[in-house]
């Protein structure tokens, strides 16, 4: 099971130096992977009566790709969205984009996407959040053919693509897409399309549950549910022994990729969440 971090988007800080220092020290702990969250506007409360969103228009998010492209010069970590909201952006330019990382990252690039759930941030990038769902399932058949075909023709719903390419291709074609969601629906979509997924539960009754969805999903599409890689999440809250019992669980549970985030802990500087992460290495034996 290959052990990451999420980057502390929300808590790490406009400074350049933080990010590099977060980077650099993540890869020297012996953590395989750094997953970003994604969030390009957020929105004012004082605009958007009733507004009780996790995030706002004073939350801190850091652009994943050009992120990436920057830590890609500092590290050879994996780099991971997780997710990008893909239905909200132009699918030939998240393409461009995601080719680019990966070319930058030597082949270690993971693109996670998902739905979304702020209609304000839709409106904003002039997309449909209603069709979003439909959307996503045909933006993951563009991808691939741009990832993977020199000269791409596709008339579809939401795009129309006749005979354009994004030289350079990336080192991985295609680039693995892994996907996030919460319903019983994107565990499907996931099970049908996805080379991995992000489940937001823990291991339990309700994991369960969703991998039999996924599964469910892979056997209409075809597929070897075996074959669809999981990664879990855990948060930290003080106790690095609660940590490698969790691991444990998510082990157990057949997860492929874990990814440890230590927002919303307490944590005031980019050291805090350092010392934690410290702690996370010590106790599950990385390096």
């Amino acid at each position: 099971m290959h052990i990451g971090v999420v980057l502390p988007q929300t808590e790490i800080g406009p400074d350049v130096g933080g990010v590099r220092a977060y980077g650099e020290r993540v890869e020297a702990l012996g953590f395989h992977h750094v997953v970003a969250y994604d969030h390009v506007v957020g929105a004012d409360p004082a605009v958007h009566t009733g507004w009780d969103g996790p995030y706002d228009i004073d939350t801190q998010f850091h652009e994943p790709f050009v992120t990436f492209g920057f830590l890609a010069a500092c590290t050879s970590l994996e780099l991971v969205t997780g997710i990008t909201i893909l239905p909200q952006r132009p699918t030939a330019l998240v393409a461009k984009q995601a080719a680019e990382v990966d070319l930058l990252t030597g082949g270690r690039f993971r693109l996670g996407v998902g739905l979304g759930w702020n209609a304000v941030e839709y409106d904003t990038l002039g997309q449909d959040f209603s069709t979003r769902g439909r959307r996503m399932e045909e933006q993951v058949g563009l991808l691939r053919s741009l990832w993977t075909t020199r000269s791409v023709t596709m008339r579809g719903q939401f795009d129309q693509v006749v005979g354009v390419g994004i030289a350079p291709l990336p080192i991985q074609r295609p680039i693995p897409i892994w996907f996030g969601g919460a319903t019983p629906a994107a565990f499907r979509r996931a099970g049908r399309l996805a080379d991995g997924w992000l489940p937001m539960m823990q291991p339990g009754s309700r994991l369960d549950e969703a991998l039999a969805q996924v599964a469910e999903g892979a056997g209409e599409a075809g597929r070897d549910p075996a074959t669809i890689g999981m990664e879990g999440r855990l948060d930290w809250r003080g106790d690095p022994d609660e940590v490698v019992r969790r691991a444990e669980r998510w082990r157990e549970a057949g997860a492929s990729h874990l990814s440890i985030n230590t927002m919303r802990a307490g944590l005031a500087t980019v050291d805090d969440h350092l010392e934690a992460l410290g702690r996370v290495a010590e106790g599950l034996a990385l390096g």
